[in-house]
């Protein structure tokens, strides 16, 4: 009952004669939704706000207390924009973000409905005051924030993972993160999940983890129960799955 199957043995699968169904093209708008409430949740420093309310820190006004970087006039890098990345971008368009850019493998012609900028990773990275990743998980992209590429974004810059967290190297992004490398980083995913209490992430004040919960609308929950419904049936009735994956390790698998 998800859209990735990363999590899958498909050549064990393929072994043993089991076709996989998935729940692909429902969870893009509720997904969408969470990256931008966890950009805004990270970099108006919610989380923060809130906890210093039910502990008592909440004095006379201050100034700068619990100030973070508004979207306004800003610039946001994506890191793949596919479904979901574009759907991201038409979210950020009413903040009044001044470029949204994005890198992938090609340009792409939906870029155009958002104003989206086509550029290399070095560039989208040196430039952006906000990174969010939305790309698949992949050889390519396995690993690929690491303490280099940490390096090569602003010193103000606040990273956004929404794609699976295999994507980065979870030890670099804490020492990013203490080392203020970066300003701040917002994750809805991680390595491992559930991630252990005592993880290094879960103690640091510039660090917003939440359990996973991208497709946590009722609606698209409800939906994908009843895509892997069908999928299930359809198997018992020796019948092609209405969402089967379709992975070169499966493509001769039958029931």
């Amino acid at each position: 009952m998800s859209v990735g199957y990363d999590h899958i043995d498909l050549a064990a699968c393929k072994k043993r004669n089991i076709a996989v169904g998935y729940t692909p093209g429902v969870l893009t708008d509720a997904t969408a939704e969470l990256a931008v409430a966890l950009l805004l949740a990270t970099s108006r420093r919610l989380i923060e706000g809130a906890s210093a309310v039910k502990s008592g820190q909440w004095g006379s006004w201050s100034p700068l207390w619990m100030c973070g970087p508004g979207l306004l006039n800003s610039t946001v890098g994506i890191v793949g924009l596919g479904r979901i990345g574009l759907a991201i971008a038409r979210r950020l368009r009413p903040f009044n973000v001044s470029r949204v850019l994005y890198t992938g493998r090609q340009p792409k012609d939906s870029a155009k409905e958002v104003s989206a900028e086509f550029v290399g990773l070095d560039t989208l990275l040196a430039e952006s005051d906000f990174v969010v990743v939305s790309c698949a998980i992949t050889p390519e992209t396995t690993a690929l924030f690491d303490r280099k590429r940490f390096a090569q974004m602003k010193r103000s810059a606040m990273f956004v993972n929404i794609s699976r967290g295999a994507v980065v190297v979870q030890e670099d992004l804490v020492d990013a993160l203490k080392n203020g490398v970066i300003r701040a980083a917002g994750l809805d995913v991680c390595t491992p999940e559930p991630l252990p209490v005592d993880s290094p992430l879960l103690a640091l004040p510039n660090c917003v983890v939440l359990p996973h919960i991208g497709s946590a609308a009722e609606e698209t929950r409800a939906v994908m129960s009843v895509m892997t419904a069908k999928n299930i049936l359809a198997a018992f009735n020796n019948q092609p799955m209405p969402a089967q994956v379709k992975s070169p390790c499966l493509l001769n698998t039958s029931y």
